[in-house]
């Protein structure tokens, strides 16, 4: 009965119909990850320019984000979420059509890639603050740890997908599959209900609402450590996934197949790792899982660097994964309960910052990196500075309970998120509620 409650949010209508939607589209959009890295990797056979195109890809979240937050927090998210799913859609037949008839070029897989980002900057904190709209506050941790469980199905999936069709038919198809995809999300997305309601940042200028939400998270130190940590993993840890071709290739010698089961392997743990979560019901202790969590992912990360055996470095990436779903998906459920409703947005794409922004940086550094120490080299030296982020985290992590308690607290008292148990709920670190009985 316990995993049962795992699914508890799927009793929301509108949840069902975007978790449908969405696990059809971003099947997709993974099939179209693996192909465009194959892709780019097949015409250049450059680790820089695989970096380079995931930076191209990614930056944008980092510097349009907090627009796109407040967007989030000032116009109906349900429009907004409709609107970049449509320009996604357009995006992915448009690379579909250049590379179907041949006149795919680097340069335009870079540009469609950014254009893509910048639509990214306004989706990903729409769709995460969308979540409570959906669902409410009291399923806010199960509907998010739902999230990442139908974003690492598709991640198994996908990429396995991927690496059949990239050695049958080319990249073109996986491009085109990934754009009718699209078709499913957007068909629950006009099925919805949901009612129009007024977001209270609308007077405030757009820069002052910008700022506001930085200023929230400066002064909110269990926020700001989390986003801090998120970002290091971010840039230090996952660009692994940029320079998987290389592995699959030059090391394991497994080709567009051996891609495709890399990355399906590491969605199996990151699955894993978010069913696992799906079925908690408080929030007690997920300090300490994204702690621990943090040390699991830099130590899988240097085990799979020095590995030469595909089916062992296939299985390291299942820990790899599983590890690296529990701190981003125990982040965002910290993060979310120690927000007010009216910064959610704003908070969200500073969250998609750190996720989405940081890694293209990373990535970047990890093409160039490869290209003069190797590939498994750059990757296990990205698993050692995750180590070194996990140990200072884990070191203020007594304080940070502490203060995210209180915070939480204050926002039950003026019914800013009745998800938590009750007050004084250890939300950081269980051990300290031991110590005061």
């Amino acid at each position: 009965m316990k995993w049962l409650s795992a699914l508890n949010a799927l009793r929301h209508r509108n949840y069902r119909l975007f978790f449908i939607g969405q696990i059809v589209s971003l099947t997709g959009t993974w099939i179209q990850s693996v192909a465009q890295s194959w892709l780019v990797y097949r015409l250049t056979h450059s680790a820089s320019l695989l970096g380079l195109v995931g930076f191209s890809g990614q930056f944008p979240v980092f510097l349009l984000a907090p627009i796109g937050g407040v967007f989030a927090d000032r116009h109906h998210r349900h429009h907004i979420i409709i609107a970049t799913q449509t320009a996604s859609m357009l995006l992915a037949l448009i690379l579909a059509a250049l590379t179907l008839t041949g006149h795919v070029t680097v340069q335009q897989v870079f540009l469609l890639a950014g254009l893509l980002g910048a639509v990214n900057a306004f989706d990903i904190p729409a769709r995460q603050a969308f979540v409570v709209d959906m669902v409410g506050k009291e399923m806010m941790m199960n509907a998010i740890a739902l999230n990442s469980s139908m974003f690492n199905a598709a991640r198994i999936v996908g990429p396995a997908i991927a690496g059949v069709l990239v050695a049958a038919v080319g990249e073109g198809w996986c491009f085109f599959i990934n754009g009718i995809s699209y078709l499913a999300v957007l068909a629950g997305l006009l099925m919805m209900k949901i009612p129009n309601r007024a977001r209270s940042g609308a007077v405030i200028p757009a820069l002052e609402g910008i700022l506001e939400g930085f200023r929230f998270v400066r002064r909110t130190r269990p926020i700001r450590a989390l986003l801090l940590l998120l970002g290091l993993l971010s840039l230090m840890g996952m660009p692994f996934a940029v320079l998987m071709p290389i592995m699959a290739d030059q090391v394991f010698h497994g080709g567009a197949r051996g891609l495709g089961l890399l990355m399906g392997a590491s969605g199996v743990g990151a699955l894993s790792g978010a069913l696992v979560l799906a079925a908690r019901q408080q929030l007690r202790g997920l300090g300490e899982w994204v702690s621990f969590s943090t040390f699991a992912f830099g130590t899988s990360l240097i085990l799979f660097s020095l590995c030469w055996s595909f089916w062992i470095a296939a299985a390291l990436l299942v820990p790899v994964g599983f590890s690296m779903m529990v701190e981003m998906a125990s982040s965002n459920t910290l993060i979310q309960a120690m927000v007010p409703d009216h910064l959610r947005g704003r908070v969200m794409a500073i969250y998609s910052m750190m996720f989405m922004g940081m890694a293209p940086l990373g990535a970047l550094v990890a093409g160039l990196l490869a290209d003069r120490i190797g590939a498994p080299l750059t990757i296990g030296l990205g698993g050692a500075a995750c180590i070194v982020g996990g140990a200072i985290f884990h070191r203020h992590l007594p304080t940070l309970r502490d203060e995210g308690r209180e915070i939480i607290v204050a926002l039950q008292s003026v019914g800013g998120d009745p998800s938590v148990e009750a007050p004084g709920d250890d939300t950081l670190l269980p051990s300290r509620q031991t110590d005061k009985k």
